[in-house]
């Protein structure tokens, strides 16, 4: 016999998950009917694999861990091209607020968390598309995949949360900047230090002092780090697949909690 109070939470949950789902299928319907827009965001990762990865890989001043620099890559390639999607997602915010659209997702009675849960998972969806690329190309330069299907779920988490990680942190500046001048300027400027202050493209170990300490507090580094011990075979993990999950997901609730409460602001 159910009860009240499971009934009660029954439709809590289905009150909360609705919006959620809803949010994230508006947003999917955008890549059914431009899914070029995939297909051009690939290029750029694409090109970091074939030519950066390849020159690279002739020049042995570069200890990485025992492995090919063309392997060592690979997992740092497919962690940018989630960062370079997911951190100009909160423009998608911008043009909604301009035409409308944002007006009428706030004065519905979703949980404003659910509103922002729903555009990070469609954002997921996005990273995983990018995933699915970099994975193939991978194979196609003969990278040391590991295709044992614990290892790909466990990739495809880690693409996942950290798509989400940063593409709720881009709507949290979108919410601060408000236009899309600013805001593309800002998130150029984002990317770069990110991405260059993390392990996607030399080990930690061989960064100046500093920049180690910057690489510590930087979420990339664990997404990259977590996806070398499950993207390739013998992959190891400087600070251990818990912990590397733990700390994305950590950020992940932090920026998730900050941007709920700043995504009505963006209508002021």
């Amino acid at each position: 016999m159910i009860t009240l109070e499971n009934r009660s939470a029954a439709g809590v949950a289905r009150d909360y998950l609705g919006p959620v789902w809803a949010t994230a299928s508006a947003e999917l319907s955008k890549l059914r009917h431009d899914p070029w827009e995939l297909a051009t965001r690939a290029i750029q990762p694409v090109l970091w694999l074939t030519l950066f990865g390849q020159v690279m890989a002739h020049i042995h001043g570069i200890d990485v861990q025992g492995m090919r620099y063309i392997d060592f890559l690979a997992p740092g390639v497919l962690a940018q091209s989630v960062l370079f999607v997911a951190i100009f997602y909160g423009i998608s915010v911008i043009w909604e607020r301009d035409l409308g659209v944002l007006h009428r997702y706030l004065v519905s009675p979703a949980a404003r968390s659910a509103l922002v849960l729903g555009k990070a998972i469609s954002s997921s969806v996005r990273g995983l598309s990018q995933a699915a690329v970099i994975y193939l190309c991978a194979a196609a330069l003969q990278v040391d995949l590991s295709l044992w299907p614990g290892d790909i779920v466990a990739a495809v988490v880690l693409v996942a949360v950290c798509s989400a990680l940063f593409s709720t942190f881009s709507l949290i500046v979108a919410c601060i900047v408000k236009t899309r001048e600013r805001f593309m300027g800002i998130g150029q400027v984002l990317t770069m230090p990110i991405f260059f202050g993390s392990n996607a493209i030399y080990p930690i170990e061989r960064m100046p002092e500093w920049l180690q300490r910057v690489a510590v507090f930087n979420p990339l580094t664990y997404a990259i780090d977590g996806l070398r011990s499950v993207m390739l075979h013998g992959g190891r993990s400087d600070y251990g697949l818990p912990h590397d999950l733990a700390v994305l997901l950590t950020a992940t609730a932090v920026v998730v909690a900050v941007a709920s409460r700043m995504y009505p602001r963006m209508t002021q």
